[in-house]
């Protein structure tokens, strides 16, 4: 029931956003700070997160929302899979991040494994579009499409970055404690699975 409420949250703070970025009538927009300030009440009781963080990842948003994206690398050496240990909560995550304004997705993904590993890779396919909505995932403030891409191994060598505190390769059975709210076990074992399977179709929503 919780993941509900989060959900009428997310929708709630996306109708507010639109309004507060095209309604001209001064009640109108009160209304809208107040169903925004309603949103952010409810995802404070859901998400765990302190009300000020709530505030700092609204505040800068303008415009119609629409879902943020993430972008993750699967990157494999002697069938062990890349992963770097982040700094925010000490648990581990495929290197990645927000997609930057500029970039191509294959242009996201080889600068975040560089700054975040200091691998050198190149993106080879894509393997899984996913809707976060529609996966076993934990609760979120945004709405979040995520973006699952391939790359080989190309030089460098493990070097932290400013988010990360170690650089490893893990095996399937051996997976250490995973920063959860960028990969789930589950999405770890579907790389996997592409992996293994070099003509295995895309995964998407």
């Amino acid at each position: 029931m919780s993941d509900k409420w989060l959900e009428w949250a997310k929708k709630i703070q996306s109708l507010s956003q639109a309004g507060l970025t095209f309604s001209k009538d001064i009640y109108d927009i009160e209304r809208y700070e107040e169903l925004r300030k309603i949103s952010k009440e409810i995802m404070e009781q859901y998400t765990g997160l302190e009300m000020e963080k709530i505030t700092e990842l609204f505040a800068n948003e303008t415009g119609y929302q629409t879902p943020k994206v993430d972008i993750r690398g699967a990157i494999f050496k002697d069938d062990k899979i890349l992963m770097v240990r982040e700094k925010i909560d000490d648990r581990w995550s495929l290197p990645g991040g927000f997609c930057d304004i500029g970039l191509s997705p294959t242009e996201n993904i080889v600068k975040e494994v560089k700054e975040e590993s200091g691998y050198d890779v190149d993106a080879k396919r894509l393997v899984g579009l996913l809707d976060l909505n529609k996966h076993n995932h934990p609760p979120q403030p945004y709405h979040y499409y995520k973006i699952f891409i391939q790359c080989e191994l190309t030089g460098g060598q493990a070097e932290t970055g400013i988010e990360t505190k170690d650089v490893r390769f893990f095996s399937e059975s051996n997976l250490p404690k995973l920063s959860t709210g960028r990969n789930t076990q589950d999405q770890i074992k579907m790389l996997f699975a592409f992996f293994r399977n070099p003509n295995k179709e895309p995964i998407f929503d």
